[in-house]
């Protein structure tokens, strides 16, 4: 009985639904409470009644019609909104979920279903020990990518069953502190940076998490590839509009997974989203270094970036170099005595040369007043439509950000015939090593689109300083850049791997390396030559790569992968403000590129560097962005919610803030405002 006290007049019944798992006791429970009832006092209320002795901590309310979380413990009823009406559930905040990893790797873990997805993601790279969480985030698998997948299985005789790697007794999982996710300069390496082994003095380290050496060498080591038939039967876009399809799943990084319709036990996929890899260093990184591996690999062979057959016979190579490092690796210590600072995949290959060398970099003071220049002969194509391309030798001169021609040399005193402003330009490389073609084709933003101008280099060394010089000045960098000698010997090592010929060694047995060539190509080349056509010539190619260790070979094919032009663009189907079709737009870690989605051809080229303010128009769902030079844009997005575009922009500006002064922790706070949205 309840006394008539407790009837108030404004005291109502409230249902909750226990998520338990003990049978024979109710789930449902009506509480009698009053407005002014904080969350705690309903939860303490609930528990007193369930009478079952058990951990709730836990646990806390979720509010099913509202789709939100009763975190605020301190709030009341009243304030949250809560009436008689409302259906809460009193359920775990953290439950397993499967997360499909870079690698195709399946991992089981336990995730906070109510913490927002960007803390969420920062939790389970704890577990995984990647760092520079930011990088990362949780996607779900496309559409036409299910039905491939439904459709295999149905097809399947047997049935299919997936590897899962469980983790579900990680210390992070259960709330608790696990490995770091970032590191002091002073900390102990963890693994070797040459083979990509955990160290030996962190082996007691992993004893102590989820990731025990067994585990640790599945994420950090790629395993055998799989078959063409396995290959084909894997989702592959075709178009752009198929590869805006891929980006249209991604999470929103300031709402939790609930929230999201994420169940419990669903598959997601755990992907780099943002292609700029901050501070890589083979000493601490080999489980993400092998992931930004495999998630280049699978999108080469997928088709999902395209690249020409010189380079996808050099990713070919560097996949076969790493598939022999492994087998042949040593189980002996090596020796590294460099500390040097690393950043990003040129910076982590020098750190690992001078730890091969056992030595340091030598640093050279460079004159920052006198900015370099460059003056060349070099030829000059400009495609005209309905006749040939016009090729014309000039006398280049490039300086600061701009590429000036004349006539010859001796006329470089006067005016130049024509000045290229590069600022703001796509450079793309027009390279056909084997047949001598050493190209720079450039798309220069002007009024009404793209202007496109070749220029023609003559050898191998030429074209990496002038390809360097215009990749700077299309960023806003000089040649006075300390990145300008380290981006040249970037091309001329890209270049080296192309520039292969037959050997006597190269036209040995593929069996000899236990190689299946079918497996380092995408489908488009298993069709076009036999087993041993492509196995010669992957051979052929792998003679400039033959003697990298292991992390290196990855390296290296990471930094192919970013040489390509169309690296670290995600695609999005826009109508843009006063157009009558649609477009595609390419979202980079440096800027939006408007692209014609029946030819692929840029029209239009925008920088963030230029960009003064952007926002968001919910109610149309239009994306507005504000330029130097009175230059606006507006479109929505029909590929996609516009919140991921707004996300994408706002997240690679949160990114460009990074620094290693900041002594290694992320601002969460400036992610969100600048990712947010005022929805």
């Amino acid at each position: 009985m309840v006394s008539s006290s407790e009837y108030g007049s404004h005291s109502w019944e409230l249902l909750v639904t226990v998520d338990h798992q003990h049978e024979e006791v109710q789930k449902e429970f009506l509480l009698r409470v009053t407005g002014d009832l904080h969350i705690g006092g309903v939860m303490l209320k609930l528990v007193e009644q369930i009478k079952i002795p058990q951990d709730w901590s836990d646990y806390a309310l979720w509010w099913e019609q509202k789709k939100c979380w009763l975190l605020k413990t301190h709030w009341t009823l009243d304030k949250c909104g809560v009436q008689a009406d409302a259906k809460l559930i009193f359920t775990t905040q953290h439950k397993m979920l499967r997360l499909r990893l870079p690698n195709m790797k399946t991992v089981r873990l336990k995730v906070s279903f109510s913490s927002v997805v960007f803390k969420a993601v920062s939790d389970i790279c704890k577990i995984l020990n990647i760092r520079r969480s930011e990088e990362l985030s949780l996607l779900k698998q496309s559409e036409d990518a299910l039905k491939k997948k439904k459709k295999k299985d149905k097809n399947s005789k047997e049935p299919v069953t997936e590897d899962i790697l469980n983790l579900c007794n990680s210390p992070v999982s259960s709330g608790l502190s696990g490995s770091p996710g970032l590191y002091s300069k002073t900390m102990t390496p963890i693994y070797d940076p040459i083979s990509g082994t955990p160290a030996s003095s962190t082996i007691t380290w992993f004893s102590d998490s989820p990731l025990t050496e067994q585990n640790c060498s599945i994420l950090a080591f790629s395993h055998p590839n799989c078959s063409p038939e396995t290959l084909a039967e894997m989702y592959q876009p075709r178009t752009l509009a198929d590869k805006a399809k891929l980006n249209a799943g991604w999470l929103d990084s300031s709402r939790s997974l609930m929230e999201q319709g994420v169940l419990e036990d669903d598959q997601l996929l755990l992907r780099f989203k943002y292609y700029t890899f901050f501070d890589l260093n083979p000493k601490y990184d080999a489980v993400r270094i092998n992931q930004i591996y495999e998630q280049a690999r699978w999108a080469i062979l997928l088709e999902e970036i395209d690249c020409t057959e010189e380079e996808m016979l050099i990713f070919a190579a560097l996949q076969a170099q790493y598939h022999v490092s492994k087998l042949s690796l040593s189980s002996e210590a090596q020796d590294f005595t460099c500390e040097s600072e690393v950043d990003e995949v040129e910076a982590a290959l020098s750190n690992l040369e001078v730890t091969l060398e056992g030595g340091n970099t030598s640093n050279t003071l460079e004159d920052i007043t006198d900015i370099p220049k460059l003056a060349d002969n070099l030829r000059l194509v400009r495609p005209r439509k309905l006749s040939l391309k016009a090729i014309k030798p000039y006398w280049f001169v490039f300086k600061d950000t701009s590429v000036s021609y004349f006539k010859n040399k001796e006329s470089a005193q006067g005016e130049p015939i024509e000045k290229l402003n590069l600022k703001g330009c796509e450079v793309v490389p027009d390279v056909n090593v084997a047949a001598k073609k050493f190209g720079i084709k450039l798309l220069i933003p002007v009024a009404d689109g793209m202007n496109e101008v070749y220029l023609r280099c003559e050898n191998e060394n030429q074209y990496a300083r002038w390809m360097a010089a215009c990749v700077l000045a299309s960023k806003g960098k000089t040649m006075a850049d300390s990145s300008y000698h380290p981006e040249v010997h970037k091309i001329l090592s890209f270049l080296k791997m192309k520039n292969w010929t037959m050997t006597p060694q190269a036209v040995s047995d593929p069996e000899s390396i236990d190689m299946k060539p079918e497996c380092f190509v995408s489908l488009r080349y298993t069709k076009k030559y036999k087993s041993k056509q492509l196995a010669a010539r992957i051979l052929e190619a792998h003679q400039n790569v033959s003697q990298m260790p292991l992390v290196e070979a990855k390296l290296r094919f990471i930094q192919a992968w970013q040489s390509l032009p169309e690296f670290g663009l995600s695609y999005y189907i826009v109508r843009f403000k006063g157009s009558k079709k649609d477009d595609v737009l390419g979202v980079s870690y440096n800027r939006l590129i408007r692209i014609d989605i029946a030819t692929g051809d840029p029209i239009t080229t925008w920088r963030f560097s230029n960009m003064k303010q952007w926002n968001v128009n919910w109610e149309i769902r239009q994306v507005a962005i504000e330029f130097d030079q009175n230059v606006s844009i507006a479109f929505t997005c029909l590929s996609a919610d516009c919140k991921i575009i707004h996300e994408y922009i706002g997240g690679y500006i949160f990114l460009s803030t990074r620094s290693k002064d900041q002594n290694e922790t992320l601002d969460e706070d400036l992610f969100h405002k600048l990712t947010g949205g005022q929805e």
